[in-house]
């Protein structure tokens, strides 16, 4: 793989981790304005959140070319 094929590929990541992201937002946010909604379930789905925005940071690190020292 070439360094411009890696970076093809962690951009298609990056965008499939945004739009999960973006999506458990969206039921999140429906989840919270429904009083008989299960607390664990929104906990989980926060939780899984965070772990896409971890994820996120990580490939958009990789993205950033290394400085020379």
């Amino acid at each position: 793989m070439t360094a411009s094929t890696d970076a093809a590929e962690i951009a298609r990541q990056l965008a499939e981790l945004r739009l999960e992201h973006r999506d458990l937002d969206a039921a999140i946010e429906r989840l919270s304005l429904d009083p008989q909604a299960d607390e664990l379930t929104v906990k989980r789905l926060k939780k899984r959140k965070l772990w896409l925005k971890d994820c996120i940071a990580r490939l958009e690190s990789a993205l950033i070319p290394d400085q020379p020292a």
